[in-house]
């Protein structure tokens, strides 16, 4: 089976403190949302200790447009791209011609040619990469693209993939949005770049982690749960106070149901990669999924460190659990997206 052979995440340079950003989303909307007085506590209770920014909290005060935001988009994302890119290749060992497939997550930007295409292009990777990038899966893209690029590596025995994730969620702020979502979404997330190396079968290892299998699940009648709405300004975010009440109606039953399909109980997994959402998120997962333990400690290590990164965020559980080590047995990643949809993949640990 195809196993991770190695990851890499960004520190990015303005890593800020939650007070800091709660101070100035405070000054920026209180004028125009009466209510932020009010609501000022979400950051408090979000647990978040720290913000990854691409920026400096300057930056998001200044008036900027759709463009703008939309070039620092594409400029950051391409230097810290290549930054992991080039941290993952050293740690797996290869070099950047071995690379065959490469997928690209984000949903905060938008490029055409897609990312991956300038990626290659600027560390001159082999032109006949086979490329695709996965656009509009949101805090689901990390997981999903980890199950994809698992699907190449298992029919491709040759493969090296590489698997980039990539959320600039300060970029998408809108400075003239006053809404409430808008309010709220200031006070969890966050910019993450990660990168992966998925080997195939082929590769010799002695790698601890393989890829056993996956599950995607889109839910009928949910789309407003979580998106975007795009207008002339930007990216406009849009989510649900129901999402931790989703959690707890469905994803007992469909985590069973996937585990079962491996012979498997809850009670079998060892290591939970976890995508954080939010406290309310990770209390849904506590109250509903029936754990002894602290067994969402790491996802909540790096929520409280870095804030909610969209899709790069499990990605960068996945790599503090492959610098600190697993427990030997099984380790099973989630994330929940828009859709509203669920993301699994099992991974084994030896």
């Amino acid at each position: 089976m195809p196993f991770i052979a190695a990851t890499a995440k960004i520190d990015l340079p303005y890593k800020t403190e939650q007070t800091e950003a709660r101070k100035q989303a405070l000054e920026l909307f209180s004028k125009n949302f009466p209510e932020a007085k009010r609501l000022i506590f979400a950051f408090d209770n979000t647990e978040i200790k720290y913000r990854n920014f691409c920026k400096p909290l300057s930056y998001y005060e200044k008036p900027n447009t759709f463009e703008e935001r939309n070039n620092e988009y594409i400029k950051t994302a391409l230097d810290y791209s290549v930054q992991a890119t080039e941290d993952c290749i050293a740690k797996a060992g290869i070099t950047k011609e071995d690379i065959t497939d490469i997928l690209f997550v984000s949903t905060t930007g938008l490029a055409t040619p897609s990312l991956d295409g300038m990626i290659i292009n600027k560390m001159r990777l082999n032109p006949h990469v086979n490329r695709s990038p996965l656009w509009g899966l949101g805090c689901g893209g990390g997981v999903s693209g980890m199950a994809k690029a698992n699907t190449v590596a298992k029919a491709n025995p040759d493969a090296v993939v590489l698997l980039i994730a990539v959320e600039l969620c300060s970029l998408t702020l809108i400075k003239s949005d006053y809404s409430k979502s808008n309010f709220i979404g200031s006070s969890l997330f966050s910019d993450g770049i990660a990168a992966c190396i998925i080997k195939g079968d082929n590769h010799k290892h002695n790698n601890e982690v393989t890829y056993v299998g996956s599950s995607s699940k889109l839910y009928y009648n949910s789309l407003e749960v979580m998106g975007w709405d795009f207008q002339d300004t930007g990216f406009k975010v849009l989510f649900s106070k129901d999402i931790p009440t989703f959690i707890k109606e469905h994803i007992k039953e469909d985590i069973d149901e996937f585990l079962s399909k491996h012979q498997l109980k809850m009670s079998d997994i060892k290591n939970f990669i976890f995508h954080p959402g939010g406290k309310k998120v990770l209390d849904a997962y506590q109250d509903t999924l029936g754990v002894e333990g602290d067994f969402l400690k790491t996802t909540r290590e790096v929520m409280n460190n870095y804030g909610n990164m969209s899709s790069a965020t499990v990605l960068y559980v996945l790599e503090k659990f492959m610098r600190e080590g697993f427990e030997k047995g099984y380790g099973l990643m989630l994330s929940m997206g828009p859709g509203f949809s669920s993301e699994m993949v099992l991974l084994k640990v030896s």
